[in-house]
C-alpha cells in the first residue's frame, strides 16, 4: 500500500536508533496536530504515509539516497522513524 518494498532490501541492518520514549514524543505530537486539525491520529499517520508513499516513486538519486539512509528497526521505516531522522537532522543544522 505505501510501496516500501522497493527499498526495504537496502534498509537490513541499519542500526537501531529509535528508543520508546522518542516513539511516545512523536505519537504525542501527532495527536497534538490531530486534535488542531480536528481529525484522528490515524488520518494523520495516513496522510503522512500517503506523502512518503509518493516521495518513495521519485526517481531522483538524491531522494532515494536520503530514504536509505533513515535507520530503522524494521524492513522499512515506520512514521516516527521518519519524523525523528528529519528531526534530527534540522537539529543538526541549527
Amino acid at each position: 500500500m505505501f510501496y516500501w518494498a522497493s527499498y526495504t532490501s537496502q534498509m537490513m541492518g541499519k542500526e537501531k536508533l529509535m528508543n520508546q520514549n522518542k516513539k511516545d514524543k512523536i505519537s504525542e505530537y501527532l495527536r497534538t496536530i490531530a486534535a488542531q486539525e480536528g481529525i484522528s491520529e490515524r488520518e494523520v499517520r495516513n496522510e503522512i504515509a500517503y506523502a512518503v508513499s509518493l516521495a518513495l516513486k521519485s526517481s531522483d538519486p538524491k531522494i532515494q539516497n536520503f530514504w536509505k539512509k533513515i535507520p530503522c528497526e524494521g524492513a522499512s521505516p515506520t512514521i516516527e522513524e521518519i519524523i525523528d531522522f528529519i528531526a534530527t537532522g534540522i537539529a543538526a543544522q541549527s
